[in-house]
């Protein structure tokens, strides 16, 4: 390593953290790319820095001087406690511990956020016919392990900046007659039916139970990962069913946060579920969904939609992008 790359607070290491698995990337100078990738699933590791110690090994890579995590859960102090797994950490003690001079931690949907601007065409896949809104607000959601949700909004001299709230957790509401059935279902086991427990990995595995239970169809607990699969062979009615409701309630959602943030800049969806259903995404209700709100129907319409094809490397350029706006400011 150079000394004047050093001085400049190089290397870094970058971290994408969701609930299920961890992904790191290190870049070695500035605009240099990222490199020396690794995942790792969360549950192998008893901490967040046991897994950065692990990967710093098993790459051979000297300790950086400088790291942005993006992690699913809220960042409102020192002290960060996953939504959906048991790591636990103090951001001030996981800096001394691994001897950096900057650490940077943030919501990993506002990394991804602050990634958006940055991709190319071919990193999209548009749904809908509208075109975006230069300088307008983004809105992004994103089903995976959890329902992230972030956006970009303009603040005067600064350009787009990104949001870092818990969207994921709102009251999901349906007026479709089986869409609320279900989630009356749901509301009789959970209490407080947010949209993650629907809009997730676990969300989806709750909708095939639900809509089993809603049809008197008996049928054994699936992962999400079978639930998907099956549907998209057509091999089980019940998941075929689980997966149109998954993408229709994922719309309405959609909706809601782009009426919400005035998101003419275009809305994305990241996360780890939608870039694997492909055209069955594109085909299904989402964006019927999504522009069915009355007299805003064509103000929706004008808005385009995007499938983020690989959010994770995209997630990473945002924790990238994160540590040189907070250099910069």
């Amino acid at each position: 390593m150079n000394p004047s790359a050093a001085s400049q607070g190089f290397p870094r290491l970058l971290a994408d953290v969701g609930g299920t698995n961890v992904r790191f990337a290190s870049q070695l100078s500035a605009n240099g790319p990222l490199q020396q990738t690794g995942s790792y699933a969360c549950a192998d590791f008893e901490s967040l820095c046991d897994a950065i110690c692990h990967h710093l090994w098993r790459e051979g890579l000297e300790r950086p001087r400088a790291s942005a995590i993006g992690i699913a859960t809220p960042v409102t102090g020192d002290h960060i406690r996953m939504t959906n797994h048991a790591w636990t950490f103090s951001i001030k003690a996981m800096q001394e511990a691994l001897g950096l001079q900057r650490l940077l931690v943030l919501n990993d949907f506002s990394a991804l956020a602050l990634a958006l601007p940055t991709l190319h065409a071919d990193a999209l896949c548009q749904l809908g016919t509208g075109q975006a809104v230069p300088g307008a607000p983004i809105a992004l959601i994103g089903p995976g392990t959890g329902l992230g949700v972030s956006g970009l909004v303009p603040a005067y001299g600064a350009g787009l900046v990104p949001l870092g709230g818990e969207g994921g957790h709102v009251t999901l509401s349906s007026y479709e007659p089986e869409e609320q059935a279900v989630l009356d279902i749901l509301q009789q086991r959970f209490g407080h039916v947010s949209a993650e427990r629907a809009l997730s990995g676990p969300g989806l595995e709750n909708l095939y139970l639900a809509l089993a239970q809603l049809h008197g169809v008996r049928v054994e607990a699936l992962a999400a990962q079978q639930v998907t699969q099956a549907a998209l062979a057509r091999s089980d009615a019940m998941a075929d069913a689980a997966l149109e409701m998954f993408c229709s309630l994922l719309g309405g959602v959609a909706g809601n946060l782009a009426l919400t943030l005035g998101a003419r800049g275009g809305v994305y969806i990241g996360g780890g579920i939608v870039p694997r259903l492909g055209a069955r995404f594109s085909e299904s209700k989402f964006r019927r969904s999504f522009e069915a709100k009355g007299r805003f129907r064509a103000y929706l319409s004008d808005i385009p939609s995007y499938v983020v094809r690989s959010s994770e490397q995209a997630a990473l350029q945002g924790a990238c992008r994160a540590l040189d706006l907070d250099t910069a400011h």
